[in-house]
């Protein structure tokens, strides 16, 4: 069924097909036209500028990223950054000189692919920062830059680990410090400083971060931005006033589409089978959390569909189905067209493979107004290598076998099943694909890192659970195969530093585009599922344990309103 959409002259439109000129949702075009033409304005302040220029126009954009509204000012944006990289470049004092503006500008061009290192970073030390009140007051929100920067830290760049202790040390207790301020500027800091510190860039979904960035926004915060030509004031209620609007309609389309899902688990007979978790509304907020642009309907549809599939799936492996009708349902997704309901072999074969089937010819379907092609064949291939990984697991268990630790990784990776979640997803963020592409080693290096790293967090946070069940995992693996020697607190230790290992050699996958042919949209989606991932698995398994319910209930179903944050 076609999920129709509103624009503002009336008429309607079919999402998934849309492009992202067709959403022109808002109605506030008064404010849209004053933050543009101060990016403008900003963007063409050259030669002459000052240390808070370039601070201001910097925060201008960190604003609307953190807001959820850069995706209207792009062009805009990005004569901002081209600028202050040409400034990075020559290495000018008005960046260097002053540490809140050097590590913001480190910060927003390293996140938008611009070649910086952090090694500019290093002037800044704990020294260079005021003990007394009065200078916590001043050098905080330089801090909390600092230690925002060094999140974004690659495998290789000790430097910014080097300085996370102190800063955080700082900032904590900041927090107390600025408590005796007044109530202004102590919601502004404290909510940012808060935030900050327990929310992780790595597992901060961007949805709920620009909800409580909403919510925290100073709208009383006023910058002075003083040129050499000018001295003028932004008024951050246009900045709120946009993301209100932008939060509240993309919302609007999200309840409707989350409905559709729940539709679609009742007409393909899912809920039928007793044996699978109902994961629906988990598996739509881990896609609207962070693909929320309209336009992006399709990447949602298709990445929430094939999440219930994955879970239905892990659980008929698991215990709801017999190795007759495991392999049956492999052979079924093989021959692929299926006309006799003789060929299965039970009830909930038929359910699973044709729902499966139907989700597949959807995406092969839509691919053709996205990619002038039809995907289904890779598709199919994403889903089967799923299947036969889980059947390989599922006799792994059945025959007691104990696999090594690189045998156990190499099926592992693929039975966590982020294959048919986020492969088919990429054809409709935007870029064309080729099939070479599509195939190409720095794609599948991509899924191989996203999926380990998925796999670990798992294995780790389920580890106790699964021993209690005689259920091997990564984290008992790699205790047997020790031979005794290796300590439950010893074997955890080594697995979260491969985590951590594999989170940051995917940021630099994603981030660095020298050399890369995979479009920046693209990789942004393996990125999303890292942070998806340490969110859910932050303190326990919570995609399991339902702990985030409420907060995925809230994200989709209650409106920001604006007269209650001015």
């Amino acid at each position: 069924m076609a999920m129709k959409y509103q624009r503002k002259d009336g008429s309607l439109f079919n999402s998934p097909s849309a492009t992202a000129a067709a959403f022109i949702h808002i109605q506030d075009a008064e404010c849209l036209h004053y933050i543009r033409s101060l990016l403008q304005k900003f963007g063409n302040a050259v030669p002459t500028i000052y240390p808070l220029d370039m601070y201001a126009r910097l925060s201008m954009v960190d604003a609307l990223e953190s807001l959820g509204i850069d995706r209207h000012f792009r062009k805009e944006i990005k004569i901002v950054l081209d600028e202050t990289y040409r400034f990075w470049l020559q290495g000018e004092e008005e960046i260097f000189s002053d540490s809140a503006t050097c590590a913001l500008a480190f910060r927003i061009l390293r996140l938008n692919g611009y070649d910086v290192s952090p090694d500019t970073l290093d002037q800044f030390s704990e020294h260079h920062f005021s003990n007394s009140l009065g200078g916590y007051l001043k050098d905080l929100r330089a801090v909390l830059e600092l230690y925002r920067a060094m999140q974004l830290s690659y495998p290789d760049e000790s430097l910014l680990e080097k300085q996370n202790p102190w800063t955080s040390c700082f900032l904590k207790q900041g927090l107390s410090n600025v408590s005796l301020c007044g109530d202004k500027l102590r919601k502004n800091i404290i909510g940012e400083v808060h935030d900050t510190l327990n929310f992780p860039y790595h597992a901060d979904l961007q949805r709920l971060a620009i909800r409580r960035r909403i919510k925290n926004y100073a709208t009383d915060d006023m910058r002075i931005l003083k040129t050499s030509y000018c001295c003028s004031t932004i008024g951050s209620q246009d900045f709120l006033k946009l993301a209100v609007e932008d939060f509240n309609i993309c919302q609007s389309i999200q309840r409707e589409e989350l409905k559709h899902i729940g539709r679609w688990v009742v007409e393909r007979r899912l809920d039928k089978l007793k044996f699978a978790r109902q994961k629906e509304a988990y598996c739509y907020f881990s896609a609207a959390a962070t693909l929320f642009a309209p336009e992006l309907s399709d990447a949602r549809m298709s990445w929430a569909k094939n999440g219930v599939l994955t879970t239905v799936v892990d659980d008929f492996f698991d215990v709801g189905g017999s190795e007759e009708e495991l392999v049956n349902l492999i052979q079924l997704i093989e021959r692929w067209d299926v006309n006799s309901t003789a060929d299965f072999c039970s009830e909930k074969v038929e359910i699973i493979y044709s729902a499966i089937h139907s989700t597949i010819s959807e995406i092969g379907d839509k691919s053709f107004g996205w990619q002038g092609r039809d995907v289904k064949s890779h598709v199919i291939k994403i889903w089967l290598d799923l299947l036969k990984s889980m059947l390989t697991e599922a006799q792994w268990s059945s025959n007691k076998s104990v696999p090594t630790l690189e045998e156990y990784m190499t099926t592992a990776h693929v039975s966590f099943a982020l294959g048919p979640i986020v492969l088919p997803a990429l054809y409709f963020v935007g870029p064309k694909l080729s099939e070479e592409v599509a195939g190409h080693p720095e794609l599948l290096n991509l899924y191989k890192v996203m999926s380990t790293c998925g796999r670990l967090l798992n294995d780790w946070r389920s580890f106790k659970r699964e021993s209690e069940e005689g259920k091997l995992n990564a984290v008992s693996l790699y205790m047997i195969h020790g031979g005794g020697a290796v300590t439950e607190e010893e074997a955890v230790e080594h697995f979260k530093g491969l985590i951590d290992g594999q989170r940051r050699q995917m940021l630099q996958l994603v981030l660095q585009e020298k050399g890369s042919v995979i479009p920046r949209p693209c990789k942004d989606l393996f990125w999303n599922m890292i942070k998806i991932l340490h969110t859910f698995y932050m303190k326990d398994d919570g995609f399991t344990s339902n702990e985030m319910i409420n907060v995925a209930k809230a994200m989709i179903n209650e409106p920001i309103s604006l007269d209650e944050l001015l």
